[in-house]
């Protein structure tokens, strides 16, 4: 039985690919914040923050034939981390992002040109925005000694309370939307198209890229070549749970997510969610066999996550209400 490692083990992928993985027959070690039991014997709960100090070497103690981390360490230190994991490995799971790639070719494959290749912006070359920190970490196993990596790069992915409209997340969007509020969102992005996977069809095609000797020092687009426009996502929204979208200058949208501007905020909505986000998943459905008209399409996939929210769900949080205020203030001055 392959003993494969699970870091991250509940977020928008990692809550399906556990399941994956058992009923592939392997024995799981899954790693989550919080204590967790599960009726399957070939799963076992680690509860472990492996940013603390020792707690990955603890972990990694027990060698693995698989691993596949949601929680990849950023490019200042992954040079520092990713000799553990490849060491202690068979094949390790790199998860980078569709954000690496440069907005010049529709639609986006594997070969296409990233950011940090082509884009003259020193500021964004500079910073640590996820683009060029993904890129970064990518570089790092492609110039090292290793060669049992695998470089995944999903779309924007959607999943159980995880919801995207542009730039925001769940409780800024379907949140507001359930409590009767209006949500703002940048003009700018009404009409470019976007890729939204289901988080389901990823765990899939990882479970069956695991343990491929064609996937060693290999990479794929992880996603759904399914593609709306913003505007069009809004309107399934709209029709699932009521989200009412109020369209605004991409500089009010800015102010209402951090009156400071954050460069983080603006790279996220410059380059990413305003790029012409199309995506060819031709060479992970070849190597996986799997079919497009098998995955899940993107208004049954998110009207299935909503409806799975419980009746008297609330979010909370200061940041949230704060931005909610912010939002609400540019509603009320139009």
């Amino acid at each position: 039985m392959k003993k494969v490692l699970v870091l991250g083990a509940c977020g928008a992928m990692g809550q399906y690919l556990v399941p994956h993985l058992e009923a592939l027959g392997y024995e799981i070690y899954a790693v989550d914040l919080t204590e967790r039991e599960s009726d399957k014997k070939n799963i076992k709960w680690i509860k472990a923050n492996v940013f603390e100090e020792g707690a990955l070497d603890e972990i990694l103690k027990g060698g693995y034939d698989g691993i596949v981390d949601f929680m990849t360490y950023g490019a200042d230190n992954f040079h520092e981390f990713a000799p553990k994991y490849l060491d202690n490995t068979d094949q390790y799971f790199y998860l980078s992002s569709c954000r690496v790639y440069a907005n010049e070719e529709i639609p986006v494959k594997e070969t296409s040109p990233r950011l940090i290749d082509v884009s003259k912006d020193e500021k964004l070359l500079n910073s640590r925005d996820y683009c060029i920190y993904k890129a970064k970490g990518e570089n790092w196993l492609k110039e090292s000694k290793y060669k049992n990596w695998t470089i995944v790069r999903p779309a924007t992915t959607y999943s159980y309370m995880r919801y995207q409209l542009v730039t925001t997340e769940a409780s800024l969007n379907v949140g507001r939307a359930l409590e009767g509020k209006k949500v703002v969102v940048p003009i700018q992005a009404k009409d470019k198209p976007a890729t939204l996977s289901w988080g389901g069809d990823v765990a899939e095609m990882l479970s069956k890229l695991l343990f491929k000797d064609e996937a060693l020092a290999n990479d794929y687009i992880v996603s759904t070549s399914e593609h709306h426009t913003w505007g069009e996502i809004a309107d399934m929204y709209k029709d699932i749970c009521g989200l009412e979208a109020v369209w605004v200058d991409k500089e009010d949208y800015l102010w209402a997510l951090d009156p400071e501007k954050p460069l983080k905020k603006r790279y996220q909505l410059e380059v990413a969610r305003l790029f012409d986000r199309i995506t060819d998943n031709t060479k992970v459905l070849n190597a996986t066999g799997m079919k497009q008209e098998n995955l899940m399409p993107l208004y049954e996939g998110l009207k299935m996550e909503i409806e799975k929210l419980p009746k008297d769900f609330r979010w909370e949080g200061q940041v949230r209400e704060n931005i909610g205020q912010r939002m609400d203030t540019i509603i009320e001055r139009m």
